[in-house]
């Protein structure tokens, strides 16, 4: 079973609507015991990082979700925010973060006025290493749809696993282990974004 969590940020209908499309079956849930069930698990989230680990820590589900990921290593999909919270924490807040992949995530600053913030539409990724969520898709021609204000940055480069540039070059997909973020928006990504959400029900 592939669970998105429910805790309350987000709308989560899309990222289920995309497997529905692709031909997979996802339950949004916030229950621990079909969280226990499931062997694949999507974190998704917008807005405000205190916000979603604020949620996240009231939810009641960190206990079942670090035994599920740390414990059990089943895959799991962190998207946008879900990615960021995956990191040590966040210069948009003061929470901590669940520091399950060593990263930062900081605010885009620029100099040049031009170069807008939040980073919001397509953009290509570069991919650093090979990855079964990656598979069957181009190193550099793959297109993802971005809308986000701060980046992450690993700390160890071992960590990124591919790259998008905007104004600077940041992690825009991070992995640690049987642990996975995206910056981008793969249920927004059409083809792209489906071909990713593909390799990650088959991991």
């Amino acid at each position: 079973m592939i669970a998105i969590i429910e805790y309350g940020v987000g709308n989560l209908n899309s990222v289920r609507n995309m497997f529905k499309k692709i031909g997979y079956n996802a339950s949004i849930t916030s229950n621990p015991e079909e969280i226990l069930k499931a062997d694949k698990i999507l974190l998704p989230g917008v807005g405000a990082f205190d916000n979603g680990m604020t949620k996240l820590n009231d939810s009641g589900l960190l206990p079942v979700l670090k035994q599920k990921a740390l414990q059990e290593k089943v895959p799991v999909l962190g998207i946008c925010l879900g990615m960021q919270m995956l990191t040590n924490g966040s210069e948009e807040g003061t929470l901590p973060g669940l520091g399950w992949i060593d990263a930062d995530t900081l605010k885009f600053r620029f100099t040049d006025s031009s170069i807008k913030v939040p980073h919001m539409g397509w953009n290509y990724i570069a991919l650093k290493k090979e990855t079964p969520l990656f598979k069957d898709m181009d190193r550099t021609t793959s297109r993802f749809y971005f809308v986000h204000s701060f980046h992450v940055k690993c700390n160890n480069s071992s960590n990124s696993l591919a790259e998008t540039t905007y104004g600077t070059t940041f992690s825009s997909a991070i992995m640690n282990d049987n642990l996975f973020g995206t910056q981008f928006h793969p249920e927004k990504s059409h083809k792209y974004g489906m071909q990713l959400l593909t390799n990650f029900a088959k991991l």
